[in-house]
């Protein structure tokens, strides 16, 4: 059965508070064999403890499966990239150096390579999947777009990037900021990855402006008991 078309997943890596809960509740997938498919990525982390989730984005024209030797990788018609296949796979790991998400993993002990597959048994019949009913934030939502924009007035998705002069479109979608969601032609990865992030110290308001007074006011001295 394929995955409903309505039904999307989008990632909010701002929302993110690196609790992991996805990163069990992934192990819990009856098609991942215990292991996770899930994990975090830190950003600067000499600097903050800011994380992001990173799952499989399910691109459109998988290179991971396009440099397969052995065509073990397959696209079902619903636009999930699926695990490598058991019989086909060579664990050659081409997959894992031209994702440019840094998804497919290897495992050694298995000799086969295994990713997220966006818990196909649940998605496949509208079920969430798996990290995304945990997770408290919802930084990893799965639903409708609808929903979504109801839920992040001030967001909006994205799901085209550009590495250099290859854009990639994927299934899944990042939430940005609205106001930097009208390039058409997609988030410039390459470009984000050479920008240091501003600063994320606490502004206070300055003696005597209107939010300083608004503090020290007493907005209830009008009302007696």
């Amino acid at each position: 059965m394929a995955k409903p078309d309505h039904l999307q997943f989008f990632i909010d890596p701002g929302r993110c508070i690196g609790c992991q809960a996805c990163v069990q509740a992934c192990t819990e997938c009856d098609t991942h064999r215990g292991t996770s498919m899930i994990h975090l990525e830190f950003i600067e982390r000499g600097r903050s403890v800011q994380t992001v989730p990173v799952v499989c984005m399910h691109c459109e024209q998988p290179t991971c499966a396009e440099v397969c030797p052995a065509d073990a990788i397959k696209r079902t018609g619903d636009g999930i990239v699926q695990s490598a296949r058991k019989p086909r796979c060579i664990a050659c790991g081409n997959c894992v150096l031209a994702c440019p998400f840094g998804v497919p993993e290897v495992y050694e002990d298995r000799q086969i390579m295994m990713k997220c597959d966006m818990c196909y048994d649940r998605t496949s019949v509208g079920k969430k999947p798996m990290c995304a009913t945990v997770c408290p934030s919802q930084a990893l939502f799965f639903g409708t777009l609808e929903q979504i924009e109801q839920l992040r007035p001030r967001s909006a998705p994205l799901n085209r990037f550009r590495f250099g002069a290859q854009t990639i479109t994927t299934r899944v979608h990042i939430m940005i900021p609205r106001g930097d969601a009208g390039r058409g032609d997609g988030l410039d990865v390459s470009g984000a990855l050479q920008k240091h992030p501003g600063s994320r110290a606490p502004r206070t308001s300055q003696p005597g402006t209107v939010a300083d007074r608004a503090v020290e006011q007493d907005p209830f001295e009008e009302i007696s008991l």
